[in-house]
């Protein structure tokens, strides 16, 4: 068995396939670009749809997102269907067809923009729905790659075509390389990484609304860019690049998916998730205590009533004690509430000590019970009480 240290396949040189002009690439573009105007000055629906469907099924983008099972659709006629279809009401939503309009572009224009920003837009958020961290760590790796200086462009030797390059496709490797530096193959590369152990995960969380773990830092994280290079020992493509770094990184992505499928004869495996709701026994058991504690509101008042030995004027002062000591949403200290009442505050502790007094006369057996006289108590004394001004109360 070789060693993984040896090479296992011939030297690969990074070079860079020779790339047509940047003049004729855009010729060849406008060449290659639907009737946008025409179609979108007649309204011709049908023919806008073709063209975006044409352009969906042409996208790199769209093609490696069915590779990497982002885009689920059943048959080969109905692929890209759904996601024309939402381009489409996309475009349409934002008045995009009205600006292209508006603003004379051309068809050559129109096309670009559709399948370079909002296309690509459109699936970029969807791999950040199904991805977080993936697509998060992809972009940091890429910004780390491109900025830091110990990174450097292998594929470039600074003329103006090859700055044009896709990102992913670009070469990288450590800055203290040379030029001559020489590639390997892809299955090596990954064989090189595997010998990186796997990085302990930051759990430190970030992000506007704290809910995102950090997973790595970024000095750490350009530490395992640089590792990764000197185990590959060889320039790499961003793409293949990200792949081995996240390799060693515990991402996880988390996307809630339906417990069942809609597809009612697959072979996977179906659940029944739980009813939540209630049971005609619950439902009967709830009633009853309403009515239960409904029946402990009035005696609970009666026993108020007694206490106070029937004068309205005290009682009416015991329930705005009550309410605004114990049953409004809007807290406030004592003093406040004797200012409101217009009473002393050693009365207003008087009359808390007698509301306690009742209250502890009072006898629940469950939680539950002692949750739905206070609901009752709450919607009762509201009733009773006017709040904004001197309270009055009707026995």
């Amino acid at each position: 068995m070789k060693s993984i240290t040896q090479k296992t396949t011939p030297d690969l040189t990074v070079n860079m396939a020779r790339e047509v002009p940047r003049s004729t690439r855009l010729s060849e573009r406008a060449a290659r670009a639907g009737h946008w105007v025409e179609s979108l000055r007649t309204s011709d629906v049908n023919r806008l749809w073709a063209e975006l469907h044409r352009i969906v099924s042409n996208h790199p983008l769209v093609r490696a997102s069915r590779s990497a099972g982002l885009l689920i659709e059943e048959g080969a006629t109905s692929a890209y269907t759904d996601l024309t279809q939402e381009l489409f009401v996309q475009l349409l939503t934002k008045s995009r067809f009205q600006h292209y309009l508006d603003t004379e572009m051309t068809d050559a224009e129109i096309e670009c923009e559709i399948g370079q920003i909002e296309l690509t837009n459109l699936l970029t958020a969807e791999l950040r729905k199904r991805h977080p961290e993936s697509y998060r760590l992809a972009r940091r790796i890429s910004t780390l790659i491109q900025s830091s200086a110990n990174f450097r462009r292998f594929d470039s030797n600074g003329n103006s075509e090859e700055q044009h390059r896709r990102l992913a496709d670009r070469v990288y490797g450590l800055s203290e390389w040379p030029d001559s530096k020489r590639g390997r193959g892809s299955h090596e590369m990954e064989q090189r990484a595997h010998m990186i152990p796997v990085r302990q995960r930051d759990t430190r969380m970030v992000g506007c609304t704290g809910d995102a773990q950090i997973v790595i830092s970024n000095s750490d994280l350009e530490d395992l860019i640089i590792s990764v290079l000197e185990a590959i020992d060889s320039p790499a493509d961003v793409r293949t690049l990200r792949s081995l770094v996240m390799s060693r990184l515990p991402v996880m992505d988390i996307y809630l998916v339906p417990l069942g499928g809609d597809d009612a004869d697959s072979d996977g495996p179906h659940y029944d998730p739980a009813d939540q709701r209630e049971n005609p026994e619950q439902s009967l058991l709830r009633h009853e205590s309403e009515r239960e504690a409904a029946g402990s509101v009035e005696k609970f008042l009666t026993n108020l009533h007694a206490n106070v030995r029937g004068k309205v004027k005290q009682y009416n002062r015991m329930l705005g004690v009550l309410w605004h000591c114990y049953l409004s949403p809007d807290t406030a200290t004592q003093l406040e509430v004797a200012a409101t009442l217009g009473v002393s505050d050693s009365l207003v502790s008087d009359y808390r000590r007698r509301i306690e007094e009742e209250l502890r006369a009072l006898s629940f057996k469950e939680v539950e019970e002692a949750r739905q006289f206070e609901l009752a108590l709450r919607e009762h004394v509201r009733t009773l009480v006017v709040i904004a001004g001197e309270p009055s109360a009707a026995i």
